[in-house]
């Protein structure tokens, strides 16, 4: 997949899918724009120095303005790629209000102001352009998500959101689509689970490829897909 000349923001870019994703465009001649909320993010991203990558520090991606200023500082915006995000088990006994409004924060509103305004950009430049997000298992089967309501409701609204915007957006040329992970396969994940089947698990780099097929030129088709990334789970 060829991303000469094209400009892509990387949301959670920062994490490990997101450094698997922003190492396949850097790979693909991708110029990446990667905002992130901790200076500590920074320090650990593998990334940080490569002359393809511009960092944005210290953005809150639920804040209306902040997202709306970012977005403007990036010229030509050829795609826009949502990993930003952030999971809470919990069953709904156990989970309060509190919980949920983070969830939905973190998972939701994240999404929605970056994929407004990466529409508004893209169509302001009447080029065209690709938006992916991230969803989740329990978005697509819903009995997944016992245990981890909140995230399930939370990921399926990312599912009913980019759904929904592929109809919207598809006039102005601009795809829509999300991924379904499963478990994704990394430390942290690991360690939360250490005797699980982790070969099962689908690996980071294999989801990046899904994610940039979706978000490229040669995507000419698919859209308001929520593409379930399972591996072998």
């Amino acid at each position: 997949m060829d991303y000469h000349g094209r400009t892509v923001v990387i949301t959670g870019g920062t994490g490990s899918l997101g450094i698997a994703v922003v190492g396949a465009l850097i790979a693909a001649g991708a110029a990446c724009h990667v905002p992130y909320r901790t200076e500590t993010e920074a320090r650990t991203f593998p990334h940080r120095s490569h002359t393809q990558v511009i960092l944005y520090p210290q953005i809150d991606l639920t804040d209306e303005d902040t997202v709306a200023r970012l977005y403007q500082q990036i010229p030509d915006l050829w795609a826009s790629i949502h990993l930003a995000g952030g999971f809470a088990p919990g069953r709904l006994a156990a989970t309060g209000k509190s919980i949920l409004a983070s969830q939905l924060d973190m998972n939701l509103v994240t999404c929605y102001l970056c994929c407004r305004n990466a529409v508004m950009a893209m169509a302001a430049h009447s080029t065209g352009g690709r938006i992916v997000n991230v969803a989740a298992r329990p978005a697509l089967e819903w009995r997944t998500g016992a245990g981890m309501t909140a995230y399930a409701a939370s990921k399926a609204a990312v599912a009913a959101l980019t759904v929904a915007l592929a109809e919207e957006a598809v006039k102005d040329d601009i795809l829509v689509n999300a991924v379904a992970p499963s478990i994704l396969d990394t430390p942290a994940n690991r360690k939360a689970m250490p005797k699980a089947d982790h070969a099962a698990w689908p690996k980071v780099e294999d989801v990046a490829q899904t994610i940039l097929f979706l978000a490229s030129p040669e995507n000419k088709v698919t859209r308001g897909a929520i593409v379930p990334v399972y591996g072998r789970t």
